[in-house]
C-alpha cells in the first residue's frame, strides 16, 4: 500500500488522537495508561514546548496510517533526541512505522542531532522488535517501574546513531 508521509497538522489530531487511545485501550504496548483528550493530545503531540517534529503516515485511502513524535528531554544528552511511534491497530499497514522513521530520522539529522532514543516497556514485544529492525541498538535498562495499577515492568531504551555521511 502507498503511504505518505508528512508533518502533523491539526486536522489530524482527531484521528491521530484515535490511534493512540486504541493502543492505550488495548494495553501492553505504550507507557501511556491514560486516555488522551484531543486538547491534551494536540499539546503533547503538536504543540508542545518539547516537540521537535511529529510525522504522519497517510495510507492510499487519505487515513492516517500512524504517526511518529520526536522530542527533547532534559532525561537526554542535548545531542539527543526522544521517538515515540503509535500505527493504527484495526486495518494496519505494514511499512507505516519504517516510513516515518526514515522522515524523522532525516529531519534530526538536518536539526543536528547525533542519536534517537527509544524507550519501550520491556513487555512491548512488537515495539522492541520495530525499534530493532529499523537500526536501534540496546542502551540502558530503567528496572522495575509501575505501572498505575502497580505491575513493574522494565524500561528498555535504545539508541540510534544517526549518519553524518
Amino acid at each position: 500500500m502507498t503511504l505518505t508521509v508528512r508533518p502533523m497538522m491539526p486536522e489530524d489530531v482527531t484521528a491521530s488522537c484515535r490511534i493512540l487511545n486504541d493502543i492505550i485501550e488495548a494495553g501492553g504496548t505504550t507507557a501511556h495508561e491514560m486516555p488522551f483528550s484531543e486538547a491534551l493530545f494536540r499539546e503533547s503531540f503538536l504543540s508542545g514546548v518539547d516537540m521537535v517534529c511529529c510525522h504522519v503516515a497517510v495510507d492510499a485511502g487519505k487515513e492516517i496510517a500512524g504517526f511518529q513524535w520526536l522530542g527533547i528531554s532534559e532525561d537526554l544528552p542535548p545531542d539527543c533526541a526522544d521517538i515515540a511511534t503509535f500505527a493504527r491497530q484495526s486495518r494496519a499497514v505494514p511499512g507505516v512505522g519504517r516510513a516515518l522513521f526514515a522522515e524523522t530520522a532525516q529531519v534530526a539529522l538536518n536539526l543536528g542531532f547525533a542519536q534517537i532514543n527509544a524507550t519501550i516497556r520491556a513487555d512491548n514485544v512488537p515495539g522492541l522488535a520495530y525499534y530493532t529492525r529499523v537500526g536501534f541498538q540496546d542502551h540502558s535498562v530503567s528496572h522495575s517501574r509501575p505501572l498505575k495499577d502497580g505491575t513493574l515492568v522494565d524500561r528498555i531504551s535504545k539508541r540510534f546513531v544517526l549518519n553524518r555521511q
